[in-house]
Formats: C-alpha cells, structure tokens, sequence
C-alpha cells in the first residue's frame, strides 16, 4: 500500500506528479488546496480543525493515496499515516516557468481567464518561496523533510516526457 505525501514550493509539479502516481499505480490522490481554503470573496484559509477532519476522512476512506500540497501543517497531520514522501525542490525559475504554463485547474478557479488573473501574485508569492517563515517556506518544507523517518527523495527537476 502506497502512502505518498509530496510536497514543494507552488509551480514545482506537485500536482502533475500525483496525478501521474494516481493513474500508474492506482492512487487515490488529494489535493490539499481542496479542503485548505474557504471560497469566500476574499480566500482564507480554514480553521485547522475542519481541514484535518477532511483530510483524516480521506486517509480512512482510501488503502492507498497520494496527498499533495504545500501546506506544512497539513502534510503533519497526515504523516503518520504515510510511508513515503516526495519533496520537489525545484529552482524558483523552473516553477515560475511551470506556472505560467499549467493548464486551467477547474477544482481551483472557474476559469482559464480567472487562473490567469491571478498569475501575477502566484509568480511573487513563488519568488519569496526561500524568504518566508510559514508553513509555505522552503524553510518549513526542508524542516519537514529532514525530519520524516521513512522513505524519502528530494527531486530537483521535473521528469521530461
């Protein structure tokens, strides 16, 4: 039973990398965006005890999944249940590329035009990646790694198909 968790800065291939796992190997796969964030007029993130309700019901509910996203206090909660992590530590370059090419995500914006209204504040938030201190940083991500006791890799690049 696989138990994947990956992680990295926005625009590294999480998702694309899960969803590529989901199909190869027949994970039932978690974007952690899904249940992270209220959609109100102006997003904010929910309060922890409600995304960790979420987030348990997945693991109980699947044998084996992938779970991806940013979110370090998240990824915590999930940990014990997992059995292997990815971390994509990608250059900030090669995510902003990433980003400004990734297709129109439809469980996260109504439309193409809205994903790319928002580019410009993504493409920033990307660039600070290794300036933060919050759950986001490469700081709290590196953390993360280092302390996990099962199987893990740190990938620097995306897989060129």
């Amino acid at each position: 039973m696989k138990k994947i968790l990956i992680f990295g800065n926005s625009g590294s291939g999480k998702s694309t990398l899960a969803k590529n796992l989901t199909q190869s190997d027949g994970l039932a796969h978690l974007d952690l965006d899904t249940l992270a964030w209220q959609y109100t007029v102006t997003p904010e993130r929910k309060p922890l005890i409600e995304s960790e309700q979420e987030l348990l019901t997945f693991i109980q509910s699947n044998e084996s999944w992938v779970i991806e996203g940013g979110y370090v206090d998240l990824l915590e909660m999930a940990e014990p249940h997992a059995n292997e992590i990815i971390f994509l530590n990608l250059p900030v370059d090669d995510c902003i590329t990433n980003a400004k090419t990734r297709p129109w995500e439809p469980h996260k914006y109504d439309s193409k035009q809205d994903q790319d209204a928002n580019l410009e504040m993504l493409i920033g938030w990307i660039a600070d990646y290794y300036e933060r201190h919050d759950p986001f940083s490469s700081i709290a991500h590196t953390e993360f790694y280092e302390n996990f006791l099962g199987k893990k890799v740190i990938l620097t690049q995306n897989k060129k198909t």
